[in-house]
């Protein structure tokens, strides 16, 4: 019976303490947003953990919380737990950092100036993509680093195909006029 109810009905239900809509929505989106939390953690374990969490502090906030839509609701805050565990875990840029600068010694074979040129350029592309809006970071990250095409953003957003594609193309345009910026003064020396 839960199982058929709304996304709407199921929050009314949690805001009057109902435990079988909190499960009801448990079953529904853990899984999905596992895995969309992973996107960011990389470590499917760390992505459980971070929305087992998120689950606990919904029941516990249930009443003071005014949720309209809890998909978003969920994806957003699911979204903001991983990027907080990765700024205190502060590891997957040097991760893809290694994996990066190991690609290149191997098969460019470069000098450790080159070497040492690349991965300064590659932290501050990091730096610029940083400095982009959160909603075009991660339409960006998604996309490029995750390979996940505009239909799958989507639908892990909850946001229309053509919004994931506005999106990214204005984070394109922003990050190459930022990228101009970043390449101007070292060509200047």
């Amino acid at each position: 019976m839960y199982s058929e109810l709304t996304d709407e009905a199921l929050t009314d239900l949690l805001q009057k303490n109902d435990h079988l809509a909190l499960e009801t929505l448990f079953n529904r989106y853990y899984k999905p947003l596992c895995q969309f939390c992973a996107v960011y953690t990389r470590e499917y374990v760390i992505a459980e953990e971070i929305i087992a969490n998120l689950f606990i502090r919904v029941w516990d906030n249930r009443q003071e919380a005014v949720i309209l839509n809890i998909k978003s609701y969920l994806f957003i805050s699911a979204k903001n737990q991983a990027l907080n565990h990765l700024q205190k875990k502060k590891e997957p840029v040097d991760f893809i950092e290694d994996i990066q600068i190991d690609h290149y010694s191997i098969q460019d074979q470069h000098n450790p100036f080159q070497l040492m040129s690349s991965r300064e350029s590659y932290k501050g592309i990091l730096s610029i993509i940083d400095t982009l809006p959160p909603g075009q970071r991660q339409v960006l990250l998604m996309s490029h680093i995750d390979s996940l095409d505009n239909r799958q953003i989507s639908g892990i957003l909850g946001i229309s195909v053509r919004t994931v594609d506005t999106t990214l193309y204005k984070s394109i345009k922003k990050l190459r006029l930022l990228l101009k910026d970043f390449r101007r003064p070292a060509s200047g020396n």
